[in-house]
């Protein structure tokens, strides 16, 4: 006998797409969509690894379609549905990649999410590579200044890696070069990683925020997110190795003592509470090394409150409107 689950339970439905929203084409009128979910599978791998996170997007959608058929009901996270009345998502599917293509790879990233910013709707990526940022990031050229929110073990200020310089160990640096990106906010940092001291120099010196791992669990978040601008708006990218190895296994560089689930929704929630979000990703998830599927849950409920936050910012925008 089949093992019962709340998909089974409540008529959860793989459509494929996430969480069961409508599936609609990159090129459709997306005018009045609220959220645009899109898949990122790769876009530039370092040679030696290849592109490890191609299969993320699949993964994620799928862990989300168990949930399908309870999606409009209470999600006690959010306070409410993760949609609310009068907003909408779909899922536009995933942006065609070639892995012996870098250059389009990210060309094709940057111009669906201007299709979607152009839109109106907010671009929510599930990478893919946590090189797949620069080019979400490059496509709000025209919304600046963009506060840059990330959560992560590693600080992303490579300039340069095995000769790549638009690889997932430059992602910070090379958004720290685009003039529409105003301040920078780095949670989670902890053990180990591509970085140097020089690399942390560079940061610094940029002004970027940081907040450890080990001081968000000793004092919590809201020191850093008194550094997100109030009434402006924000991106918020999530490499999921920030998060403890407990709750997202399946990840390239696993270190210990990352960020619990709570504490990573009381980021997203707490820049909500000051800044408009205008996008949203989750990257470096490894499905082949998640373990008993835990990984991929807890990327997609990062990624469905997220989409829950946003809702709401947009009802209000509605409102008052």
């Amino acid at each position: 006998m089949a093992m019962a689950n709340l998909g089974s339970m409540f008529g959860a439905q793989d459509s494929g797409s996430f969480l069961g929203l409508p599936s609609v084409a990159a090129d459709d009128d997306l005018r009045g969509v609220d959220v645009v979910v899109l898949g990122a599978p790769c876009a530039t791998p370092y040679s030696s690894v290849g592109p490890y996170c191609k299969d993320a997007p699949a993964a994620i959608r799928a862990a989300s379609a168990v949930y399908s058929g309870i999606r409009h009901h209470h999600n006690f996270d959010l306070g409410g549905p993760m949609l609310l009345e009068g907003t909408s998502a779909v899922d536009i599917g995933d942006v065609p990649w070639d892995d012996a293509a870098h250059e389009a790879n990210r060309a094709a990233i940057r111009h669906t999410c201007e299709s979607v910013l152009a839109a109106g709707a907010v671009p929510l990526v599930l990478g893919g590579d946590d090189s797949i940022p620069i080019p979400v990031l490059q496509a709000y050229g025209d919304l600046g200044p963009i506060t840059v929110v990330q959560i992560d073990a590693h600080i992303d200020w490579r300039d340069e890696v095995q000769g790549e310089r638009w690889g997932l160990s430059s992602t910070m640096r090379r958004s720290s070069e685009m003039e529409h990106v105003g301040e920078m906010i780095q949670v989670g940092r902890r053990g180990v990683g591509s970085a140097r001291p020089a690399d942390l120099a560079a940061a610094e010196a940029r002004g970027v925020h940081f907040l450890s791992a080990r001081d968000v669990h000793r004092h919590g978040i809201t020191q850093i997110l008194d550094r997100v601008p109030s009434g402006g708006n924000a991106f918020i990218t999530v490499d999921v190795d920030g998060l403890d190895p407990s709750i997202v296994p399946g990840v390239i560089g696993p270190e210990p003592g990352g960020l619990t689930y709570f504490e990573a929704i009381d980021i997203i929630d707490g820049v909500a509470d000051r800044a408009r979000i205008v996008g949203f990703d989750v990257v470096e998830f490894v499905p082949e090394r998640d373990v008993n599927g835990i990984g991929a849950l807890t990327t997609f409920r990062l990624a469905a409150h997220a989409i829950g936050r946003i809702s709401r910012q947009r009802a209000s925008a509605a409102a008052t409107a």
